[in-house]
């Protein structure tokens, strides 16, 4: 023991330690604190919920997409495949096949006399050549596509919005604690010092660590479903290169 150390000092810090239990200085905070680790706890459970959905919803539209393009590839007709293809698990290269499929059939309708448009310059105009209706139909599939990723990605700017926000967050929660606890400083005898200041540090770094909790897994995240995404953008931007190619072949050579 440190004979100039006060007794009463000493024994607080000796004390101190048994007071260091995370969800003890959780349920022991409150005013700003509180209010911080509550906002915090609430992104951390609103991001695991928007990460399990996610996944599954990118996981689900990437295999129904594999599988689509497999059947689209070993398919000799495309009427009969649009035909069936109602029935097919929804996907993206579905969506695509499907809305190509629709303005190719009303093109061709047209060069039958089976079908007419107006003429004009507005977007439900007819086609004046063979290279603004390959144009329509590009168009078509890229319109579709877009419609799919947009809303698989939507939500998971959230979770970027998260990761960055949280750490921040969490550090407002333990300045505002440090300053509590300086401020309990004026009103509190040399001798229990840290017996009365020590909760106060503890509660605002919790803040901070609770904040990192809720940040890491969001921005991990969300950098990894941006990944599963772009992968998914590549394999329909590789079938709407096949789709367009055997168009272009087989009814606009």
């Amino acid at each position: 023991m440190c004979p100039m150390c006060p007794v009463g000092l000493v024994g607080a810090a000796v004390e101190a330690p048994k007071n260091t239990d995370v969800f003890a200085q959780v349920l022991d905070s409150q005013g700003v604190v509180l209010a911080v680790l509550i906002v915090l706890i609430a992104l951390s459970v609103a991001s695991w919920f928007i990460i399990g959905m996610k996944f599954m919803s990118i996981a689900n539209a990437t295999s129904a997409t594999k599988k689509f393009i497999a059947t689209f590839r070993s398919a000799s007709r495309l009427a009969e495949l649009y035909q069936t293809s109602q029935a097919l698990p929804p996907s993206p290269a579905r969506d695509m096949f499907r809305a190509g499929y629709e303005e190719l059939d009303l093109i061709l309708r047209e060069r039958e006399g089976r079908a007419t448009r107006p003429r004009g310059d507005g977007p439900a105009a007819a086609p004046e050549s063979n290279a603004a209706a390959f144009e329509n139909i590009e168009r078509s599939l890229t319109q579709a596509a877009k419609v799919a990723t947009a809303r698989l990605e939507k939500r998971i700017g959230f979770l970027g919005t998260i990761g960055a926000s949280a750490p921040f967050i969490g550090l407002f929660g333990t300045v505002w604690g440090i300053m509590d606890a300086f401020g309990a400083i004026g009103d509190t005898a040399e001798v229990s010092l840290l017996k009365t200041v020590t909760p106060h540090i503890a509660q605002a770094l919790v803040a901070t660590a609770i904040g990192l909790v809720a940040a890491i897994p969001a921005v991990m995240a969300y950098n990894w479903l941006n990944g599963r995404l772009k992968t998914l953008e590549v394999h329909l931007d590789d079938f709407s290169t096949d789709y367009l190619n055997i168009l272009r072949r087989h009814f606009f050579s």
